[in-house]
């Protein structure tokens, strides 16, 4: 029997985090947020990385996409289609990046949350500063604002479901 690339119970999974993550980032007021986009949520990266934790960095990657283009999708600002792509897409498609290290979870979200990081630094840099040193500190200085608190409550939230032995539930 040939195997599907993505099984009806991984997109089923995958429908049911990307519309959490929604909720959690995009509907619940957050916690802190910036004046030009970026804010730090309620556990908003959580859903994502702990399904990319279970899945894998290829359906990790696949949910980041899908999350992006719907977050977009419900306003976001989009002055280039490149940013467009670094800022959204592309840069919730790398906490996918965290599914490399299903045997170190913490790891992974320190790693997932690094690349996406570095897309919205260097989105802030070419896009929303300038391609100097003074624009890659502004938009390091900026981008890691908010970025940091996300790190702090997810990894918390992340090692809560480890202990509680609930990442691979139900696999």
């Amino acid at each position: 029997m040939k195997e599907r690339r993505f099984p009806t119970k991984v997109l089923t999974e995958l429908s049911v985090i990307v519309a959490l993550s929604i909720i959690l980032k995009d509907v619940l007021p957050p916690i802190y947020h910036l004046p030009q986009g970026g804010s730090i949520t309620i556990a908003g990266l959580v859903p994502l990385i702990w399904f990319t934790l279970r899945r894998g960095f290829r359906f990790g990657v696949f949910a980041g996409v899908i999350y992006g283009l719907v977050h977009m999708s419900l306003g976001g600002y989009v002055i280039n289609p490149v940013q467009g792509l670094l800022d959204y897409p592309v840069a919730f498609a790398a906490l996918g990046l965290a599914g490399f290290f299903k045997r170190y979870p913490l790891v992974g979200v320190g790693v997932g949350i690094a690349g996406r990081f570095i897309c919205s630094f260097l989105s802030g840099m070419f896009f929303f500063t300038s391609p100097t040193i003074e624009g890659a500190i502004a938009s390091a200085l900026y981008n890691g604002t908010y970025l940091v608190g996300e790190f702090i409550i997810s990894a918390i939230v992340i090692y809560i479901l480890i202990k509680r032995k609930l990442i691979d539930i139900y696999l």
